[in-house]
């Protein structure tokens, strides 16, 4: 367990992140997307080494090291490690957590995961936090339509059957999706409506990885100059150490609404509060892999932001490119001229204008903090400025 917490001022809330380990080694997603969030409000974050490709760089337990994992990186501090194989990971899950609350009495204890964390997290609390209770809360973020098994398969497969969440959890539950997750990843086929303790939230215009956790997040520890971070979230084909055909999705409201997620969720299992309800992404008629867009290509429904509702550029989570990797970055194709010149004939101040409103209607609907507020508009202004140069 890696454990981040603050020197004072402590909220009483426990982030605690199930690794990603898409890349055969331990990833710290949620923290990339939400550690603003996480350092100016006080959060203690724990990320855990629930999954075996973590400590060992493989699916199963292999016969010695494998490249990638804990035991590769530092042999001296972790190569006698051992884990018995992703069967266990539920429990090593739980057994973290109750370590957790003893490291942290009294504390409420959030588990989150995005992506192959979220994957293993759904059928977490689908199926073990009902027996565990070890968790007083769940950010489930950018989710697939699928869940991962109880038991892996030998050799493991993967099973694309569409897995709602349960219709009753426990304790809160908070599922943050992209345009991507919703459509590319097939979550479009496992939703359920909200409920007493069920919110989800699909960002319109977000995709599954972007610029921002490429590029923007590691210059971004809450005080970067906005213009500096803009020019990091310039528009860019390369990700993931790959060149794209296109230019990735460089829009920040991924970023923004995670924000925004962590902070209601954390009320919700404090006080009861719960976080707003968020209209859907719009899907074509008989359809849950199409979205439906406006007349600027960009989606309709979902949760709202000024880069959709102030737009400048195409904003999606749907990529031109089925490449493994290349799906989950989207797309994002700036406007011409002539279509700046006829949303905003008076240019930057009618744009400056147009983006602020709707970040502050965003703000007063709950899906972006005010704590962030003026960082978006001075971005928005830096951004501008970049693109029309």
């Amino acid at each position: 367990m890696l454990t981040r917490a603050p020197e004072r001022g402590f909220n009483g809330v426990v982030i605690v992140e199930w690794f990603n380990v898409s890349a055969y080694m331990d990833a710290g997603v949620e923290w990339v997307y939400t550690h603003t969030e996480l350092v100016r409000g006080g959060y203690a974050w724990v990320g855990v080494s629930a999954q075996c490709a973590g400590v060992t760089g493989s699916a199963l337990p292999p016969e010695g090291p494998a490249p990638g994992g804990l035991q590769a990186w530092d042999p001296t501090r972790y190569g006698t490690l051992q884990h018995p194989g992703d069967d266990f990971s539920y429990d090593i899950f739980s057994q973290a957590g109750q370590a957790i609350a003893e490291l942290f009495p009294g504390a409420r204890l959030v588990a989150a995961g995005m992506s192959l964390g979220a994957h293993r997290l759904t059928t977490y609390v689908n199926a073990i936090d009902p027996l565990a209770q070890v968790h007083d809360g769940f950010l489930i973020h950018s989710r697939m339509g699928a869940a991962a098994p109880l038991v892996l398969s030998d050799p493991p497969a993967f099973d694309p059957t569409p897995v709602p969440f349960r219709d009753d959890p426990r304790v809160p539950v908070l599922a943050l999706l992209t345009e991507t997750d919703v459509v590319t990843l097939g979550y479009g086929a496992a939703r359920r409506p909200d409920g007493p303790a069920l919110r989800v939230w699909e960002i319109a215009g977000a995709a599954h990885a972007d610029t921002y956790a490429e590029a923007g997040a590691a210059h971004d520890m809450t005080r970067l100059d906005p213009a500096r971070l803009a020019a990091a979230l310039a528009p860019r084909r390369r990700a993931a150490g790959f060149d794209f055909g296109h230019t990735v999705n460089a829009a920040p409201q991924h970023h923004y609404v995670a924000n925004a997620a962590v902070h209601h969720l954390a009320r919700w299992v404090r006080d009861g509060t719960p976080p707003p309800h968020a209209p859907r992404l719009e899907l074509r008629p008989g359809s849950s892999a199409a979205l439906a867009r406006d007349a600027f290509s960009n989606a309709l429904g979902g949760v709202r932001t000024p880069w959709m509702d102030a737009p400048t550029a195409v904003l999606t989570g749907i990529s031109p490119n089925d490449g493994l990797i290349e799906r989950l970055f989207g797309e994002t194709v700036p406007f011409d001229a002539a279509t700046l010149e006829t949303l905003y004939p008076g240019g930057a101040a009618d744009y400056l204008e147009a983006f602020g409103a709707a970040t502050d209607a965003a703000v007063a609907a709950g899906f972006l903090l005010p704590a962030d507020a003026d960082e978006i508009k001075a971005l928005a202004a830096a951004s501008y400025q970049t693109a029309t140069v």
